[in-house]
């Protein structure tokens, strides 16, 4: 992958936003807003690639600067804090093909008690961040690292979870779907477009802007309480929107995809897209649930934004309890 020259750039991102505009059909539809070959000019002309060296090792998340930080602590009014993470396991049980494993360790001579976690936390269900290793596509990484000498049984030789060993801290802007269309969640298989994300700054006034963390609400939690499981997800015309606002991460209470995203192309696109071309870290399976309701109540969608990922050397990513302080 290469990087295209930013005049040629922005005039296809123009573009795209152009055609956003006009996906009022596409989104009474539900119908795919996206095909194989635009995805695969954006992988190419909408890349990070190179743009913070070769030896960069945390992508887009350069994006989150100090001065970026600044901006974002400057949001707290309140003072609320308030959790973005899954319990790793609710009423209805965990992860039904890699369930949650908690065993208890207990002894009375003498008396201690402790605990040994089991839990494989990539998927669709366990709250988690996914380093930039853990996504390959044509059998290349972020930075165009080849797969088969990056990433071995020891780990990943680059781009691992460490290189956010101190953490993430930036403004988050929540677009919270469900209410935009005016329904508790979103029922499985909804696509997400662009036009959602732009209508929602619209009503709400909150803006994406570079270094942000993007994070959408589809009601899934919700929907899980009162009707069992079932996803929404992002369509994949929305992927330009991420490098046109130079957003450093992105994150839902799903884990993004939907089956036949782009018809006849089995791939996960967003992440391919997110991690591979952009750089960009992933969180999976937030829930945004008493996020959505404390900003609903204190009519504000912009917030501190805190998540620190436990320091596994190599590893390809971290479960994760994200915090939003308003």
């Amino acid at each position: 992958m290469t990087r295209i020259a930013a005049p040629i750039a922005l005039a296809l991102l123009a573009l795209a936003g152009h055609a956003a505009h006009g996906q009022s059909d596409l989104r009474e539809a539900n119908a795919p807003g996206a095909t194989r070959a635009q995805f695969e000019q954006w992988m190419t002309e909408l890349s990070n690639w190179g743009r913070w060296g070769a030896d960069d090792q945390i992508g887009a998340a350069n994006l989150i600067t100090p001065a970026k930080r600044q901006q974002a602590a400057a949001l707290v009014e309140t003072g609320e804090a308030v959790s973005l993470g899954h319990d790793v396991a609710d009423a209805l049980g965990s992860d039904p093909n890699r369930p949650f494993g908690l065993n208890m360790i207990i002894s009375f001579d003498p008396d201690r008690i402790r605990d040994r976690l089991d839990i494989d936390y990539h998927g669709g269900f366990f709250t988690h961040l996914d380093a930039v290793c853990h996504v390959v596509y044509g059998g290349k990484l972020y930075n165009g690292h080849d797969m088969r000498e990056t990433v071995t049984d020891g780990g990943c030789e680059h781009l691992g979870i460490t290189g956010l060993r101190n953490g993430v801290v930036t403004k988050a802007v929540l677009v919270d779907v469900p209410r935009l269309r005016g329904v508790p969640y979103l029922a499985p298989g909804t696509r997400v477009y662009r036009q959602d994300i732009e209508d929602w700054e619209e009503r709400t006034g909150a803006r994406v802007e570079p270094g942000d963390v993007l994070l959408i609400r589809t009601g899934r939690w919700a929907r899980r309480s009162a009707e069992g499981g079932g996803n929404a997800g992002m369509d994949a015309s929305f992927l330009p929107l991420l490098a046109e606002r130079d957003v450093a991460l992105f994150g839902s209470d799903t884990a993004h995809e939907l089956r036949g995203n782009i018809p006849g192309f089995n791939e996960t696109v967003i992440h391919k897209f997110a991690v591979v071309a952009r750089g960009m870290n992933l969180f999976d399976n937030l829930d945004l649930e008493a996020a959505a309701e404390t900003a609903a109540r204190l009519g504000r969608w912009e917030f501190l934004f805190m998540a620190s990922p436990v320091r596994v050397p190599r590893g390809t990513g971290s479960p994760i309890n994200p915090i939003a302080v308003f």
